[in-house]
């Protein structure tokens, strides 16, 4: 009797649910939370046993979302629609979008991460940060703080060595129009003294160039109107 009754029972436990609705709805919200956690978790198990890429998505009948994935969703889904069975099905305009809008996401995470350092290095949102971080975070600065004195002096001296180089062209300019100055001054002194020399000559010339004769017969005709004739 005691083994008849086990196996009856054994048989009875062993039946199999029909899969149809529950139409209890505390029966079914637990059946449905049962389920959901053997599902995800015999999602992980083949996901870390063969290495293998799953992603789940489950909606309750109330609306709620419940997903797990082995690595992204957004990167297995992704995967999944530019697979080579599926790249053909899609739309090439929605598959441009996704693959647009994929990037965008991805600039504007570093976006955020570069907004994030750049405040970091400013002094700001350091709570979240172990010592090993601050110590990064130190370290980089008095980089960028060499590097910046470094730059400074290079262009410190550049424009050092800029005027220097003006100055000297402006000094051999300046002795360059000195003896300019000299040479034009000592010209004007020569054409002087020669022009000097000129008046000169041109006087004797004048006073030697007058003819006796002409001088003789201007004499005889004053002459001869200062004296009348007798009769």
């Amino acid at each position: 009797m005691i083994s008849s009754s086990r196996v009856s029972f054994k048989e009875m436990t062993r039946q199999k649910i029909q899969i149809k609705k529950i139409d209890n709805n505390t029966a079914r919200q637990v059946t449905f939370s049962k389920r959901r956690r053997g599902l995800f978790k015999k999602a992980y198990e083949l996901s870390t046993l063969c290495d293998v890429e799953i992603a789940l998505m489950v909606f309750s009948a109330t609306g709620k979302l419940f997903e797990y994935a082995s690595s992204s969703m957004n990167q297995v889904i992704e995967r999944r629609n530019l697979h080579p069975k599926n790249v053909g099905k899609l739309d090439q305009t929605s598959l441009e979008l996704q693959l647009k809008n994929g990037n965008i996401a991805a600039l504007s995470k570093e976006i955020e991460e570069r907004i994030r350092q750049l405040r970091q290095m400013r002094g700001e949102e350091l709570h979240g940060l172990n010592i090993e971080e601050l110590q990064q975070l130190e370290n980089l600065l008095e980089r960028s703080l060499k590097r910046v004195s470094e730059t400074k002096g290079e262009i410190l001296a550049n424009e050092i060595n800029a005027l220097k180089s003006e100055g000297a062209q402006l000094k051999e300019e300046n002795e360059r129009l000195k003896k300019q100055m000299m040479k034009e001054r000592g010209g004007t002194m020569h054409l002087f003294e020669a022009g000097g020399q000129s008046s000169d000559s041109m006087i004797t010339n004048t006073s030697s160039s007058v003819d006796p004769a002409q001088d003789f017969e201007d004499s005889y005709t004053l002459l001869r109107l200062g004296l009348p004739f007798s009769d």
